[in-house]
């Protein structure tokens, strides 16, 4: 199978887990991509979705699907994303597509987090995948030094690039990422960042892995 074959495979097995006659959360990149021209197929099922992007609401709306503002939703049954890495604790980095912010915020508000990935995505330790940082773009410089100082890697500003949000991202490399809630804890608490894309205070309940011989459920 090729690694888009097992993208679309995760994506159709994650139907399974959207739950009827609810308001579901849709993540970004190219496997929500896939899973959401697999919803298009029960559409009908279900009463509505939250973006976690514009470029995710685009593609549910260019499917019909109706796309709710989050400040008007009580519930999300299910929060359904890709993700970048996964270790084994289903600690996830999230945001190589920019969106981490709002995947964070509707992953906070689902009841469920179901992770989509190719079996490539799991690691042992985390860090090979640059982890984002959105940052607001004044605080750029003193956020890059804040994080040498406190948790080491190289912060490399993403070229030509700016979230739905208007903020920056830095990418940091170099990280071997052992202990991610508290890496998590500890970037969060840097004056001017946003968030990062650790998803590990809130990570994923189920991962379902695309592999050559079927889907993987973790």
């Amino acid at each position: 199978m090729t690694q888009d074959e097992m993208k679309q495979a995760v994506a159709q097995e994650a139907l399974k887990f959207v739950v009827k006659d609810t308001i579901i959360g849709v993540g970004t990149g190219s496997t929500a991509n896939f899973f959401i021209d697999a919803l298009a197929t029960i559409k009908d099922d279900i009463i509505g979705t939250v973006a976690s992007s514009v470029a995710t609401a685009d593609r549910l709306k260019d499917h019909g699907i109706k796309v709710f503002d989050l400040n008007d939703v009580e519930e999300i049954s299910v929060y359904i994303d890709g993700a970048d890495e996964s270790d084994n604790g289903l600690n996830l980095i999230k945001g190589g597509g920019g969106a981490l912010t709002r995947e964070k915020i509707v992953a906070a508000v689902a009841d469920q987090f179901v992770c989509i990935a190719d079996e490539s995505k799991l690691v042992d330790v985390m860090g090979d995948f640059p982890l984002p940082v959105e940052v607001i773009p004044m605080a750029a410089n003193y956020v890059k030094n804040q994080i040498i100082k406190r948790i080491g890697g190289t912060p490399i500003i993403r070229e030509d690039f700016v979230t739905d949000n208007g903020n920056l991202i830095l990418d940091v490399e170099g990280l071997k990422i052992t202990d991610p809630k508290a890496m998590e804890t500890e970037l969060n608490s840097i004056v001017g960042v946003v968030t990062n894309g650790l998803f590990a205070n809130r990570g994923a309940n189920v991962l379902l892995l695309g592999t050559p011989n079927g889907v993987r459920t973790i």
